[in-house]
């Protein structure tokens, strides 16, 4: 090791407070890997929570290992030291298991650089019984974990809190790993990708083959509430995208079933937090940090966010919440924000017309749009964040031309009131592209192509360019491109991950493979064939269809499309 990573993750621990777990005795050793920047891996709130389950579990002992930043990857590349945990700068690849938390897509092109830096091979079949075994959980993984299965031992299909502890018995056993994995396989939520193989017929996926000891089917696990404390960070850092807040989880899942949505869908049911145990992780978060952050797929929805929003000012705090809905925003909870300081509230609009909201069943009006702005503008909140999506299923120029005049006549209302009030307000326009997911009534849908996306985004730019009190941002479409790639692929995409990382970028791997990203991602996926994540019991397949053909069946395509 040397002195510049030592040093490195020194400034890291001396920054922490918080929760501190030993990093000495237990009978499993347990790398916990967040496959991305220490910054990002730090803001994830699944990841923190899963530090604390494991360093909390009798018999294991729990260490935290990141992608490096950019000078200690420099570091790491020019001493050729093995790639090692914060906490004690141990050698990831001498623990017992290597645990990957991946919330996003995109960082399963990170794994093959995480193997070569920890000296382990990448692919499960040539790895040997001294080697760590590899499991990996997480949001991305239970959407669809076959683009990285040729990678894992093990994945954890749902939520860790039911599915950790009796994985966690088995691992402390002695039994030989073979054995192991078809006792794993065995257990709610665990998925043993070398006991279910998929089987293609002139490379279209058949179905799986199931080794006699696994399931053919692998159903998801989720947390009941009432067993389960709220999630809260566990270790404060300034170093992450939260650093002045404390994050507490109010409520898993959505009621609304937006059909884009996959948070809607892979969290079912909706559950929610009793008010008091949340009040009992405020707490504990007031004492590092002034602001509490609340989390939730649907804070908006949660029963007694006003309530809770109070106690929150009485206890001497702020609170922050990424967006509200926009048909349940009312003068009780605008006067909270304002006492908690908020200067800009996030809506979310997401379809440009009237035609698209209903097509998604965002269940939401442009009268309600207009009124939750004009609610906002009337208490002097003159900055708000508006987030859109462009390239919806059936989306035509006349779509985004309403868009353009819905954004439109919300900033005139802005700049009046700002003219009358003698300052400024702005409106922040944040707008992505879709991106068809797994467990979602699109599911199937296509992609628009890239030079559609690029063609709307032009659009929209030259709209608001030079616009006053506007501020446009995009996604860029290669990025939501690839993601959208990767979030439908079958297992062979780990030869592309593999080739991705041999010659240094995506584009590259692709095109050596005689792959099309944008072919794939542009396609509409047939109903009635298997798809990749069908092995996984989760939402009934046959809900999403009624809910593809409650938004298409009425559909008839313009004129001339």
């Amino acid at each position: 090791m040397t002195w510049k990573i030592r040093e490195s993750s020194r400034k890291k621990l001396a920054e922490e407070e918080g929760y501190r777990p030993t990093t000495r005795g237990g009978d499993l050793s347990v790398c916990l890997i967040y496959p991305n920047r220490y910054h990002v891996g730090m803001s994830n709130l699944g990841f923190q929570t899963v530090y604390r389950l494991l360093n909390n579990a009798p018999g294991v002992v729990c260490e935290r290992a990141f992608l490096p930043d950019s000078g200690d990857m420099k570091e790491y590349r020019a001493s050729g030291c093995r790639l090692m945990t914060v906490e004690s700068r141990r050698e990831v690849a001498s623990f017992d298991l290597v645990a990957f938390s991946i919330s996003f897509e995109h960082d399963y092109l990170n794994l093959p650089l995480i193997f070569e830096l920890a000296g382990i091979p990448p692919l499960a079949l040539s790895r040997e019984s001294s080697h760590p075994l590899i499991l990996a959980g997480g949001a991305a993984i239970f959407l669809n974990p076959e683009p990285v299965a040729d990678f894992l031992d093990l994945a954890v299909l749902g939520e860790a809190e039911p599915v950790l502890p009796p994985l966690l018995t088995l691992l402390l056993g002695e039994e030989e790993r073979h054995e192991l994995l078809k006792k794993a396989a065995l257990l709610p939520g665990i998925y043993v990708p070398s006991l279910l193989i998929p089987h293609y017929e002139n490379e279209l996926l058949r179905g799986w083959d199931a080794d006699g000891s696994a399931p053919e089917r692998v159903r998801r696990v989720w947390a009941p509430m009432a067993d389960t404390p709220p999630s809260s960070t566990a270790i404060f850092t300034p170093d992450t995208e939260f650093g002045e807040m404390a994050l507490v989880e109010v409520s898993r899942g959505c009621p609304r079933g937006c059909r884009f949505c996959a948070a809607g869908f892979i969290y079912l049911p909706f559950r929610q937090q009793p008010l008091q145990s949340i009040l009992t992780q405020v707490d504990e978060g007031l004492r590092f940090r002034k602001k509490i952050g609340l989390v939730g797929a649907a804070v908006s929805d949660y029963g007694e966010l006003g309530p809770l929003c109070r106690a929150i000012i009485n206890k001497g705090g702020t609170f922050s919440v990424s967006s509200l809905r926009i048909d349940g925003l009312n003068d009780e909870m605008i006067q909270l924000l304002i006492k908690s300081g908020h200067k800009t509230v996030a809506l979310a609009p997401e379809g440009g017309s009237q035609r698209l909201r209903d097509l998604i069943n965002k269940g939401i009006t442009q009268e309600d749009i207009l009124a939750a702005c004009d609610r906002l503008i009337g208490w002097d909140i003159l900055n708000l964040k508006l987030y859109f999506i462009i390239g919806l299923p059936t989306e035509t120029d006349d779509d985004l031309k309403e868009m353009v005049e819905l954004i439109t006549t919300i900033r005139e209302r802005v700049v009046t009131a700002a003219k009358k009030n003698k300052r400024l307000g702005e409106i922040i326009l944040s707008v992505n592209p879709f991106i068809p997911k797994p467990f979602t009534p699109f599911q199937w849908c296509a992609m628009n192509s890239l030079k559609e996306l690029e063609q709307k985004e032009n659009y929209l730019q030259r709209y608001f360019r030079g616009m006053a009190n506007i501020r446009f941002r995009m996604e860029p479409p290669r990025d939501a491109l690839l993601q959208a790639f990767i979030s439908r692929g079958h297992r062979s995409l780990s030869r592309f991950i593999l080739k991705a990382h041999e010659l240094g970028s995506w584009k590259k791997g692709a095109k050596a493979l005689g792959l099309s990203p944008e072919l794939s991602a542009g396609s509409e996926l047939p109903r009635g064939e298997p798809l990749p994540w069908d092995f996984m019991v989760t939402t009934p397949k046959e809900r999403l269809v009624r809910e593809y053909e409650a938004a298409f069946n009425d559909y008839s395509p313009p004129a001339g499309a």
